[in-house]
């Protein structure tokens, strides 16, 4: 069933495929901010974004993405006590993650610049200006 976008009909399977890709690609970014600068524990990360619409995790999808993430060296964990419960494996940047972040950081609000100059109305391009004919007193 199509759904309308400003004025514009298009597929809800198209818009929803579109979302889940811009999701996924976002969602490191996003939870190596969140980590950026504290400790942080799969389920705080989750409830950290759990107000962010579109980019809600769950946490059959951050225990996955924690792993990856540290399989890649961005992030470490270390287990520790609790006394609400189980221990708790808390997660912070590496010197590889933080460097990382700060690369991917740049990218995004490179992207974010580009698309709203792309967005943004832009008056009509302006023709050259006409050159004027030289008068018979100036001709060779």
């Amino acid at each position: 069933m199509p759904g309308k976008v400003k004025g514009r009909f298009m597929s809800s399977r198209f818009l929803d495929n579109w979302a889940v890709q811009i999701r996924k690609g976002l969602l490191d970014l996003f939870v190596l901010n969140a980590i950026a600068g504290r400790r942080m524990y799969g389920y705080d990360i989750v409830r950290l974004m759990s107000g962010m619409g579109a980019l809600v995790l769950s946490e059959g999808t951050i225990y996955p993405l924690l792993s990856r993430l540290s399989h890649e060296g961005l992030i470490r964990g270390s287990l520790e006590e609790s006394r609400e419960g189980p221990a708790r494996k808390y997660y912070e940047l590496t010197p590889a993650g933080q460097q990382t972040l700060a690369t991917m950081n740049d990218v995004w609000t490179s992207i974010m610049r580009g698309s709203a100059l792309i967005a943004k109305p832009q008056s009509p391009p302006q023709p050259p200006p006409q050159s004027q004919p030289q008068s018979q007193e100036n001709a060779p």
